[in-house]
Formats: C-alpha cells, structure tokens, sequence
C-alpha cells in the first residue's frame, strides 16, 4: 500500500472554502440512517461501559442514534419492550453464536422487531457474521440490519452482499483496545485511511467506529465517506451512562474497558482490550451540543449548509502535527 494512501485522523486537515451562511447555527447536522432522521452523525459505542437501558431509551427520546449493547442477553427481549412503550425506536446488538439464532427466532415469533440490530463481532469479515445477516433479514425482514467489523473494501462488498444495510469499519483503533499490539492487525494508525477506501466501494452507508479523539474527527469521518461515527471514549464517563464513580487522588472517574477485555469477558482469554479510568464528565447532552456546535462550525468551514457538504472539501496531509504544531 502506498504511503500515501496511509493515514489517520491526525494526519489531515481539511481545507477551508468560501463560508455561504451568515451564522454556523443554520448549518443542518442531521442524518437520516435507515428510515430516521438523527440530529447528529455520532452514536455512543454499544459498550457495557458507555451505554446502558436508561440512556439508550433517553438518546432515542432526544433525537439521537444509539446501539445498545448485548452483554446481557436475558434482557434485550423486554428492552425492545420498553423502548416501543416510551414511544422511541429499538436498537440492540447481537451475537453469531447459536443462542442468537435462537433469540432471533423468538423475536419474530412474538413479533418483538427491533428496527435495527447491529451484529457485534471484533472481526466481522467472517463467514459467521455473513451467515448471520442472511439470517436476520431473512427473520427480521423490516429490522435495518448493521454489521461489522470490518478493514477493508472487499469486507465491505461481501457483507454488503450478503444484505447488510450498513457495515462498521473499524479493527482495533479505540483508545481500550490493544488488538493491534496483541495480533499485530488491524486499523489503528490508518483508520481514517480505511474508512475512505471502504467508502469508495460501499453502495450503503458506512459507520466509522474508533479512534475519534477530537470533535473535528467527526467532521473528518464524514468528510471521508462515513455516515455515521461511532465514539467510546469521549462518551464514556458521563454522568447518565453506566459505571461506578471512584475517587482517585481527589479527583473522579469512571471506569472504561474494551469489549473484550478480560473486564467484559470475565476471564482472561482471548484478550484484545484494557481498562482505563476516564474523569468524570458532566452531562451527555452538554457533550452532544457541544459536538453539534462543532460539527456547525466545520460545515461552515467547508463552504456547506448541511452535513453532506463535508464531503466536497479537499485535505492535505500533515503528519501528527495537529495536536503539536505550535510547539515546532
């Protein structure tokens, strides 16, 4: 692969065009991803440290996309439930292990449809993951099925054919993950890199999960083909999202790990993630207006009025200097 054509968020700026608006407040940062419409491109990892029940319900209530996650697998029948009787949409994870069939079978039988599912698996390129879409559209017909994780264009294209309706790229670049140093594979260090070149196959939209550690990311990613971005980190540690808050030194914090980590797992086999103390933060939605306002900010910057806008700008590469330029 040429060098060029590697790269990550750090690496690239995006280059200013004539601002056409006269206040950042009129640029348009919805998306519609399925048959909604969001009022923002980003949606919090389905992550037992990011997301639970109450959030999720909430996020959908406000507006807003979200995945809830599948780590405990009893529950997501009545959470489907519950968020059909607050009057919101169910997003749930699932699985490629034989109980999910099971469960998927028992959805459909009650007529319990989720409107998406996201299939959660750490190396999606998979003929498990490709199995399970054909069975899920096959079951759950009506439900916007979302699949990954994937690396490359030809990942993208297989399960895209297989009949997913979205596919999430991204292997190893979150900040609790360690795929890379314990398997020496995966996109972090070039994740912006994959996401363009699987964006420039990908007849459906693209979700680009990890590695997001700035809110200018989530413009890059749109910028790069993405339609949706999802973030853990800077969405972990709030004060509506799951976690015990322990004080440290004075200060407080929440903890955050990897899904597989040996946290999640409850063993320590197969491990690919860590643990990490995040501060805590203040509210969520003050975090999601804040990236909104961003998010305004760049398509004004791209001489745009909505969302889509950022992908008619142009970019130079600039090698990590976008957090340490002034101190050359």
């Amino acid at each position: 692969m040429p060098e060029s054509n590697v790269f990550d968020y750090e690496d690239i700026q995006l280059i200013p065009k004539k601002c056409v608006i006269k206040s950042r407040n009129e640029a348009d940062t919805t998306i519609q991803f399925g048959d909604r419409t969001f009022k923002l491109p980003v949606v919090p990892a389905n992550m037992q440290t990011v997301i639970n029940e109450k959030l999720a319900i909430e996020l959908g209530q406000a507006g807003y996309f979200y995945v809830m996650h599948r780590f405990e697998p009893e529950t997501r029948a009545q959470f489907i439930k519950d968020a059909h009787a607050a009057g919101t949409f169910a997003s749930i994870s699932v699985g490629v292990k034989d109980d999910e069939h099971v469960f998927i079978d028992q959805l459909a039988a009650e007529n319990n449809v989720p409107e998406y599912v996201t299939i959660d698996i750490a190396h999606g390129y998979s003929d498990t993951v490709i199995d399970m879409i054909k069975y899920l559209k096959n079951k759950l017909p009506e439900s916007f099925v979302i699949a990954g994780n994937v690396a490359t264009p030809d990942a993208v294209t297989a399960l895209e054919d297989a009949g997913a309706d979205a596919t999430k790229v991204g292997v190893g670049p979150g900040m609790a993950c360690i795929t890379k140093l314990k398997t020496g594979f995966g996109t972090g260090g070039w994740q912006l890199a994959a996401i363009q070149q699987c964006a420039a196959v990908a007849k459906k939209p693209i979700v680009a999960d990890g590695g997001i550690r700035y809110n200018g990311d989530i413009a890059k990613s749109i910028a790069f083909g993405a339609s949706m971005v999802m973030i853990g980190s800077m969405f972990a540690g709030h004060e509506e999202g799951p976690g015990e808050v322990l004080e440290m030194d004075g200060a407080k914090y929440k903890t955050y790990f990897g899904s597989a980590s040996q946290f999640q797992k409850g063993e320590y086999r197969n491990v690919e993630g860590k643990k990490l103390f995040v501060p805590l933060r203040g509210s969520i939605y003050d975090t999601l207006r804040e990236m909104q306002e961003d998010l305004q900010s760049a398509i004004s910057y791209a001489g745009g009025r909505e969302l889509h806008d950022l992908t008619k700008v142009d970019s130079v590469i600039v090698r990590n200097t976008i957090t340490n330029g002034d101190n050359r």
